[in-house]
């Protein structure tokens, strides 16, 4: 259980909160923040620092260098129906300083600076990143403890960014997304994508070939959008037949024109359903 402002008073849903200028639903009664800080650490040989079944904690004004796994992991937050409570802030993550790596761990394995959480409510503010360009390595990733296809969560949880650096001589890849590689990051203020304000960054899929994002490997792992327009998750409960279950969902971009010109050509939207190239669809499950 996660402490409130009135631990002997009960926490009320208000939905109309967004009305009333709040941002948290159970804002009569808030949570108690858990603030670690001034905290280093370095070549722990896995995390420099992890939680696992987080709540209103914050990580501040950490530095954490040389650590096997990565820097900072949260792993799955609990009781957070709001941004603002769980956080990782105005810290310095450094990959490979190249004074701790005899053993070559660093060298020779993916690094991340940070992992982001399994839920959605999570922020990254104010962090700078230095070193991760050995072995594939990476500046932020996604979806803790999620290695596997059959991993703890179904993704495209929202992770919100802003006040980000990254040294670009020992930092080439931005992001690299973890399994179920569908995470979806806001950048509220541009210092991750450099799109500007209220742009996103997120994994590529066919469906997501549009004008306003740009795919980026590279740097992104995937595709990074403008604010013009906002990426959402999208997820089905109760459906039926049960032999749906566990099956591949066919997404693909459908614009009004586009539909147009594929009705009218019975051999062009044959072509077009079979996706024989897998350019067309994006395959979920």
């Amino acid at each position: 259980m996660i402490p409130r402002t009135f631990p002997c008073k009960a926490a009320p849903y208000d939905a109309n909160y967004l009305d009333k200028g709040e941002t948290d639903p159970y804002w009569q009664n808030p949570l108690v923040p858990a603030i670690f800080e001034d905290f280093t650490t370095w070549k722990t040989g896995r995390n420099g620092a992890i939680t696992e079944r987080t709540g209103n904690v914050i990580f501040r004004n950490f530095k954490v260098a040389d650590n096997g796994i990565a820097g900072v992991e949260f792993s799955a937050l609990e009781g957070i129906h709001a941004n603002g409570y769980t956080k990782f802030e105005n810290s310095i993550v450094i990959g490979n300083t190249g004074l701790n790596d005899d053993d070559g761990q660093l060298s020779t394995n993916t690094v991340w600076g940070f992992i982001g959480p399994r839920q959605e409510y999570f922020e990254l503010d104010g962090i700078s990143f230095y070193n991760f360009a050995d072995s594939g390595s990476g500046a932020i990733g996604t979806c803790s403890h999620c290695f596997h296809p059959a991993s703890t969560d179904s993704g495209s949880r929202t992770m919100t960014t802003r006040n980000l650096h990254f040294d670009d001589a020992t930092v080439p890849k931005r992001i690299l997304y973890q399994e179920p590689y569908r995470e979806i990051i806001y950048d509220e203020d541009g210092t991750l994508t450099e799109l500007g304000p209220g742009s996103w960054a997120t994994f590529f899929y066919p469906h997501l070939n549009t004008t306003e994002c740009t795919y980026n490997l590279d740097v992104y792992d995937g595709t990074i959008c403008d604010s013009s327009l906002s990426l959402r998750r999208v997820a089905f409960h109760s459906y039926s037949p049960a032999s749906i279950t566990m099956q591949k969902i066919k997404v693909a971009k459908w614009e009004t024109d586009f539909e147009a010109s594929l009705v009218a050509d019975a051999d062009a939207l044959f072509e077009f359903e079979q996706d024989n190239d897998h350019s067309r669809f994006s395959h979920l499950i």
